[in-house]
């Protein structure tokens, strides 16, 4: 129910700000507004002050909304009305209408990130796990324990990182730049700074998925090796291992980080049989040697092993939080560089250099915002910007039937100095309609996908 209802606010502000922004826009310009509608098909709600104003519904089907405007091109218009239609304004007045339902998505999105700032969210502090073995990170230097304090393009100016998810997202921008990344570490109390190079850009990647994350090396927080609660009749408790257990050792290799155990019980079962592994533990101050003999479970098609046990504890956490005018700027830049990152994306989607499996549809952001509701309100606001990010940038995009190839309309229009014919703009719609189906289609195949644990 919460994913429901996070899903359905979702679309609900999107949708009211950016039909506003078209709204809001028309009304200045003089132009008559038959209809705001916010989503489609039977009418559940109704508001029309007189039979002048602009009549405001909210229909059954949430998946999307509608400004009509008075157009000669759509019927007859009284003659005292005429120059309140939409086709008889100037070329800049058309143009800034269609153009300020993404303007206002933009905008909404700075204002989201803007309060997620000031808000402040807690964040896993910049403290690495041990590196995955042969990846970039691990043949640049980085061990377990070490803490990313800076970061830098060149190695001469340098920002502060404040939490993992920070460094998450400036590898990110550093692979899809093809530039390395300077990072300033240390180890996990503060000591021993020093300079590390990752050479991201000879990876030659074009997206940032999962089999890359594990080429690049940095993945979950650093998490003390500490055992959780085993569970009742599982491999671990019939071992004798306990809550509290910090480990020592698993067959004679030493643990500094619970993501290392986590490996060495999954590869316990790669054999597809299940052997007796050496715990050195240590137990209120005395150590403790242990026999664990793992189940073995298959994962699709492959043999893992499992004891029944959390391994690690909670990372360690920080509070980011910005001023006013420190978290507006952000806020500006974010919604930059998340607008450019989407553009990137949906090129290299649209030229074979990324994977179509990016587009997500409706299940996936029903999905995401249910959990970042339960996340704190700091998690919504930010998933909220996102996706108004998204939704911006997608009708800017100069298709027919999205804003974008509107302006494409009006660009032809300022050039040639003549509308497009009507012949063409039928043409158009059709293939628009043709390219929007194709999308939504693939879209929910993708999210489908996912939820079966295809993709």
């Amino acid at each position: 129910m919460t994913t429901l209802l996070a899903f359905i606010l979702t679309l609900g502000v999107l949708i009211v700000v950016h039909e506003y922004g078209h709204y809001r826009v028309a009304v200045a310009c003089g132009v008559k507004v038959l209809r705001f509608s916010v989503g489609f098909g039977r009418v559940l709600w109704r508001r029309q002050p007189t039979p002048e104003s602009t009549e405001f519904v909210l229909c059954a089907l949430p998946l999307g909304g509608y400004v009509r405007m008075l157009d000669e091109r759509e019927g007859a218009v009284a003659p005292e009305d005429a120059q309140r239609a939409f086709n008889r304004k100037s070329l800049w007045q058309r143009t800034a209408i269609v153009a300020a339902g993404p303007i206002a998505n933009l905008l909404l999105a700075v204002l989201l990130y803007a309060g997620a700032s000031w808000i402040g969210t807690d964040e896993p502090q910049a403290v690495m796990a041990a590196p995955s073995a042969g990846s970039l990170a691990e043949r640049a230097g980085l061990r377990a324990g070490d803490w990313a304090r800076a970061w830098s393009d060149d190695g001469a100016e340098w920002q502060e990182l404040r939490s993992m998810n920070d460094l998450h997202w400036q590898l990110t921008q550093s692979v899809l730049r093809g530039a390395p990344l300077h990072l300033m570490v240390s180890d996990a109390q503060g000591h021993g700074q020093r300079r590390v190079v990752l050479d991201l850009q000879t990876l030659g990647a074009r997206e940032v998925d999962a089999a890359l994350k594990k080429r690049i090396g940095i993945g979950a927080p650093f998490s003390e090796p500490v055992l959780g609660e085993a569970k009742i009749g599982g491999p671990a408790a019939r071992a004798g291992l306990r809550a509290g257990d910090r480990v020592l050792s698993i067959d004679g290799e030493p643990i500094v980080e619970a993501g290392r155990i986590r490996e060495l019980i999954r590869a316990s079962g790669a054999g597809g049989t299940a052997h007796p592994m050496q715990w050195r533990v240590e137990r209120a101050g005395q150590t403790l040697e242990i026999a664990v003999t793992p189940n073995v479970v298959a994962e699709g098609t492959r043999s893992v092993g499992r004891i029944e046990v959390y391994p690690g504890q909670a990372p360690a956490m920080v509070k980011v939080r910005h001023g006013v005018v420190e978290g507006f700027t952000r806020a500006v830049s974010r919604t930059w560089e998340m607008s450019a990152l989407t553009l990137k994306m949906l090129g290299r989607m649209l030229v074979g250099e990324a994977s179509l499996k990016n587009l997500s549809g409706p299940l996936t952001i029903a999905d995401y915002a249910g959990q970042s509701v339960q996340l704190g309100l700091a998690y919504y606001l930010g998933f909220l910007a996102v996706v108004s990010v998204s939704l911006g940038v997608l009708n800017l995009l100069p298709l027919p039937m999205l804003d974008g190839g509107h302006l494409m309309y009006y660009l032809f229009e300022g050039v040639t100095g003549r509308p497009v014919s009507e012949l063409w703009l039928e043409r158009l719609q059709r293939g628009g309609v043709a390219i929007m189906l194709m999308m939504m289609s693939l879209a929910l195949y993708n999210d489908v996908a996912r939820l079966l644990g295809l993709h």
